[in-house]
């Protein structure tokens, strides 16, 4: 296979805004959205009797806070945190370096210098400053617990947790009430979240526009990539993009191949767009200059078909578990190579629920309730080994009293005509 890295492949060049980010951003509450996400968090917290929560997790810190710095970095390196009371305080610990460049937000009570506790900054101090860490969190815990010392935390290496108990704190797992938190949007993270997936859309066009036979996946992706960059996103969690023999198994992440005429492409957004949401949609096509095979129709019908029918279930009321046993039966020629759920939860990233097939659904899953104002992701992904090649499909879609409503305007076509 010829793997082409030149430039000269796409146009160098800068397409113009396709719309006012700023302006969509500007007419959205953020106040109300701010102030409705912490009173979630809290309603939470409260019902699990938990004096509050340390947050580390860079999504978590956007919920409960407002605030974002550094995902990417936070992800990998801690130091940035955020201490919320269940009835008390929010104060959020920023880098001593970033302190003075962060807006003021109104829902944050405190900003204080965080102690960072991993090697890159402690070096042989790590234990110093996981003492300081410590009486930090425990001096809190002391003033806003009162007597009550259950704290929820999402991220805290062993020896941080160790000193955490033996000062007498319990530590339960803030993911709990942060996923409960996060099911149900207001109207302003719905307007978040279609803000997201336009732009969304607008990559998804542009790289369609640009496929064609010489381009490398790395290219087309890097289309995607910059429309949703200059529109103000933030970045795109996964490189889920392959063509051709790489279409099968799915999980290929984007490299330098060169796409064929006729190959299959396929590729899963998972983009954080303006505003911090997500916009998760997948999407099937055929690169032009020869017909769709019999094998490549079939498939993609199939996948328009799961996809379709599963979204047809969803509704407020509905159970995961009846989802499951009402889903769109699997072939068994695909059902080993099956993509991992049925349905995942949409907010700031994938979230509650993971609906699994019906069997699974029944073995390892959980139940639970489908709910109006809840964002969900439909999956499908066809492929077998005889056939070399599979389709990934994906809708996101808002549930309503009158059921399932997509985000994307980016229709799922009735056939792989070539464009």
């Amino acid at each position: 296979m010829n793997h082409k890295t030149t430039d000269d492949l796409l146009p160098v060049t800068v397409p113009p805004l396709a719309f006012d980010v700023d302006a969509r951003l500007q007419a959205i509450d953020h106040a109300s959205l701010n102030r409705y996400r912490l009173s979630r968090l809290r309603g939470e917290l409260e019902r699990l009797d938990y004096m509050g929560a340390v947050l580390s997790d860079p999504m978590n810190i956007h919920y409960a806070t407002a605030s974002r710095n550094m995902p990417i970095w936070t992800m990998h390196a801690p130091g940035r945190y955020a201490f919320v009371a269940t009835d008390g305080p929010v104060v959020l610990f920023e880098f001593s370096a970033c302190r003075n460049a962060m807006p003021r937000l109104e829902i944050v009570d405190e900003v204080r210098t965080g102690i960072s506790t991993f090697y890159l900054f402690a070096g042989p101090r790590s234990n110093e400053r996981a003492t300081e860490w410590t009486q930090q969190i425990s001096d809190l815990v002391n003033q806003y617990g009162r007597r009550n010392r259950r704290l929820a935390i999402d991220r805290c290496e062993p020896w941080l947790a160790r000193q955490l108990l033996a000062s007498c704190i319990e530590l339960f797992d803030a993911q709990e009430p942060l996923e409960q938190a996060r099911r149900i949007k207001s109207p302003e993270e719905i307007a978040c979240l279609q803000l997201a997936m336009d732009v969304c859309d607008l990559g998804v066009s542009r790289m369609r526009e640009a496929l064609h036979a010489g381009v490398t996946e790395n290219q087309l992706w890097s289309v995607f990539h910059s429309t949703n960059i200059a529109h103000g996103g933030d970045f795109i969690e996964c490189k889920l993009f392959a063509s051709g023999p790489r279409t099968f198994p799915w999980f290929h992440e984007c490299s330098n191949r060169t796409i064929e005429a006729g190959d299959l492409i396929a590729f899963d957004t998972d983009m954080i767009g303006p505003g911090g949401y997500l916009a998760d949609i997948s999407r099937s096509y055929l690169c032009p200059g020869r017909k769709p095979t019999a094998n490549q129709g079939n498939l993609h019908a199939l996948a328009r078909e799961q996809v379709f029918h599963n979204t047809r279930l969803i509704e407020p009321g509905l159970s995961f578990r009846e989802f499951a046993e009402k889903s769109w039966r699997i072939p068994q020629r695909f059902y080993p190579n099956r993509y991992m759920v049925l349905v995942h939860g949409v907010g700031l990233t994938d979230e509650f629920p993971a609906v699994l097939c019906d069997g699974e659904q029944q073995q390892s899953g959980y139940d639970g309730i489908f709910e109006e104002n809840m964002v969900v992701s439909v999956e499908s992904y066809l492929g077998d080994a005889d056939g070399g090649e599979g389709v990934k499909l994906e809708e996101q879609v808002l549930i309503t009293q009158k059921g399932a409503v997509a985000f994307s305007r980016n229709p799922l076509e009735t056939s792989l005509e070539i464009k």
